[in-house]
Order: C-alpha cells, then sequence, then structure tokens
C-alpha cells in the first residue's frame, strides 16, 4: 500500500513538474521594417502564439501574416494579397531549439541562441537567432532582431513598386511568456 501511494505521489508530482516547464506567450509583438530611399514600410502584429518547453529546451511559434497591422491600410491590403498571399500561406512559424538550459526559478537575464526551422511563405530555412530572455516574477521575456531576406522565401516584389521595399526586412520579436495552466 505503501509503495502504491508513493507511486501515486511521483506521478502527480512529475505530472506538475512538466507542466511547470512548459510556458505560453502572455503578450506577444512581431514587427518588421522595410527601408527605402523612396519609402519605409512598418507593421506589427500583437496576434503570434508561443510555446517555450525549458525541460525538452524548445521553443515554438506561429505567426498569423494576416495580423499584421500597418500605417495606410492600402499597404496592408498589399502585403496580403500581392507579396505574402496570406491565404495560401496564412502563418509564419518557427521550431526550434534553444542553446542554453533555462531556469525561470531566478530573476536572471540569459544571452542565447535558437536554432531551427522558419517557414515563411511556405519556404522552410534552417536558422539560428540569438537574442535574451529576462526572468522575472516567474515569467519571461524574449527579445530578439533578426533579418529575413524576401528572395529566400520567394517573395517577390513587383517591378513596378521595387524600389519601394527593402530587399532585406529588419525584424523585431518580443514575446511575454507565462506558466501553462491546464484548464480543467
Amino acid at each position: 500500500m505503501r509503495n502504491t501511494l508513493c507511486m501515486i505521489a511521483l506521478i502527480c508530482v512529475s505530472r506538475v513538474l512538466s507542466a511547470q516547464s512548459i510556458y505560453i506567450t502572455d503578450a506577444s509583438e512581431i514587427s518588421f521594417f522595410s527601408s527605402t530611399p523612396i519609402e519605409d514600410i512598418e507593421a506589427i502584429n500583437t496576434t503570434c502564439t508561443s510555446l517555450l518547453n525549458i525541460a525538452k529546451n524548445d521553443i515554438v511559434f506561429r505567426v498569423p501574416m494576416a495580423g499584421f497591422q500597418f500605417e495606410k491600410p492600402l499597404m496592408q491590403e498589399h502585403f496580403n494579397e500581392n507579396y505574402m498571399d496570406t491565404e495560401k500561406f496564412p502563418y509564419a512559424t518557427f521550431k526550434g531549439k534553444l542553446s542554453d538550459t533555462l531556469d525561470l526559478t531566478k530573476n536572471t537575464i540569459y544571452k542565447t541562441s535558437v536554432t531551427g526551422m522558419m517557414n515563411i511563405h511556405g519556404v522552410d530555412r534552417a536558422e539560428t537567432y540569438t537574442g535574451t530572455i529576462e526572468v522575472k516574477g516567474g515569467k519571461a521575456s524574449l527579445k530578439c532582431e533578426f533579418k529575413v531576406k524576401l528572395k529566400d522565401h520567394k517573395i517577390k516584389i513587383p517591378k513596378v513598386v521595387f524600389t519601394n521595399i527593402a530587399e532585406e526586412i529588419d525584424v523585431k520579436v518580443f514575446f511575454q511568456y507565462k506558466p501553462y495552466e491546464k484548464k480543467k
């Protein structure tokens, strides 16, 4: 009987620990910026989701491409219909491994990198990005900046507006994570 109770307790503790190793987005923001002598283009998306599994050093995120908001509605329309084909490719995704083991029970800042597969516009590319993860009060926030070359993801720009859009886009990522709590 005692061994059975110990086994049940061990199973319950391992499930609790497993759940505590999973963190989900509490807030998110991905922005991009394209600068040319003709025009600057900027958009922000706050509808992204991400999951961080610190037990496995895994990170994944999904970005609804139609969620990017532009200053000018016409830019948003062109982005979705002419460049990103958001009906055909509704999401950009990333799945990767963190280079460091994280301890989210201690307030600290990690400078880390992640290597994985980025999918934009239906094209997969192996990538490595560097960034910081700040742990404060049981929550973690990730900040990362990188560049995306349009040609790497087969994003074509019509010749008429080719000088208006940079060939390489600056991307900034921010995710605020909280511990995942399974709904009862």
